[in-house]
């Protein structure tokens, strides 16, 4: 948190969470009509004129593709190769960290969970944390967890008020996340940073879903 980083965002996501903050990834009232396709040579070469400490390869939902182009030219420009994923398919690259953000729409493999070096549990419910740490159950190995407040839910202070507990009550691995870039507009200072889209890709206030039966 607080670092440079160079966000690599891939379009496409079969998840479709209600309240997802990058539906221009994969929402159909925003599919680009112009794409710029570039190589993967080409986004390691734009990696390293930033000189951002690593790449974060992210979506939509990234382990839908085959990232073992893009890792390998990001590894030859040494550049660390971060990947942010729901962790529901297999994760084809190298990496040098694994970040699982588990969503109810499609669960997890169990392996990711596993392997992955930390992981992020979206907030949107006072009961979102037992819930899912009931549900990754034993497969909890991750060195840190961070308690992310889902963005429309920031400012509930029920949602707030359960991560704090959360922390101080469980302690380590757990730890209070936030969006830290939104409060720098990280973002929309970016010119290669495309518009933002309304939460969930909807015109109107989003309205948070909990699929854990579905």
């Amino acid at each position: 948190m607080g670092r440079a980083a160079f966000f690599i965002r891939l379009y496409g996501c079969p998840v479709h969470c209600p309240w997802c903050d990058s539906a221009g990834t994969w929402h159909p009232d925003f599919t680009p009509t112009d794409i710029a396709r570039m190589l993967p040579e080409q986004l390691a070469d734009e990696a390293v004129s930033t000189k951002a400490d690593f790449a974060v390869i992210t979506g939509g939902e990234p382990a839908i593709h085959d990232l073992g182009p893009l890792t390998s030219a990001l590894r030859r420009n040494g550049i660390r190769r971060h990947i942010e994923t729901s962790g529901a398919f297999p994760i084809q690259g190298e990496f040098n960290w694994i970040t699982v953000s588990p969503k109810w729409g499609r669960l997890p493999i169990r392996d990711n969970l596993r392997m992955a070096d930390e992981l992020k549990i979206i907030v949107e419910t006072p009961d979102s944390i037992t819930h899912w740490i009931e549900w990754i159950g034993e497969d909890m190995h991750a060195d840190h967890v961070w308690l992310h407040p889902e963005w429309s839910q920031r400012n509930n202070p029920n949602v707030l008020n359960a991560i704090g507990e959360a922390v101080k009550t469980l302690g380590s691995p757990f730890r209070a996340g936030y969006q830290i870039h939104k409060l720098f507009k990280i973002d929309e200072q970016d010119p290669r940073s495309r518009p933002p889209v309304p939460l969930g890709g909807k015109d109107h206030a989003c309205h948070t879903v909990d699929k854990r039966n579905s």
